[in-house]
């Protein structure tokens, strides 16, 4: 019974220092940060099923190793009805989200984001949305991967998706990220 309990005690040691370790060399630094992404909006509701170009710049405050808060803005591009039946659709997005990190390794990690956006479409759509409204406020969130190459630049890799009353509009991109 003595040496189950040493070897207890042992492994849990190991187990705490290696997660004390692991953290310490994976940490995100503490700070602000800014950064700009491109890539791709898609939209499939109801009259509209099209894909183009998107832009958006953030920038955030990261708290501690796991958590930050991100605003951001996104051009989610124009987007084209199904068949050329009807005008296409602009929209943009100002959002704020929280974000919590987990670090995989030393330069690699993922995060998870949620929280809220201001939506602004070019004009009403009242074939999709409950209203005849052009811009709205709703949820916004978002998976994604990031690796940094040094300590003040990082590459991310994310999937968002933009909630516009009954439509989602989802955007894949690639963002560089500095940290001041």
């Amino acid at each position: 019974m003595k040496n189950n309990n040493k070897l207890s005690r042992a492994l849990l040691s190991a187990v705490l220092l290696g997660g004390i370790a692991f953290g310490a060399q994976a940490a995100e630094p503490k700070g602000f940060y800014a950064g700009v992404g491109a890539g791709q909006s898609s939209v499939d509701e109801q009259r509209y099923d099209d894909e183009d170009t998107a832009f958006s710049v953030f920038g955030g405050y990261q708290f501690n190793h796991w958590f930050g808060l991100e605003a951001g803005y996104s051009d989610l591009g124009k987007l084209e009805p199904r068949g050329n039946l009807g005008r296409p659709l602009e929209a943009s997005s100002v959002s704020l989200t929280a974000i919590a990190t987990v670090p995989f390794t030393d330069k690699f990690s993922g995060y998870a984001k949620a929280g809220v956006q201001r939506w602004d479409l070019d004009r009403a759509l009242p074939e999709v949305t409950r209203t005849r409204d052009d811009s709205g406020a709703d949820a916004t969130y978002g998976l994604g991967l990031q690796y940094r190459f040094t300590d003040k630049v990082a590459l991310r890799g994310e999937y968002s998706r933009f909630e516009i009353e009954d439509a989602d509009v989802d955007l894949a991109q690639l963002q560089v990220r500095y940290n001041f």
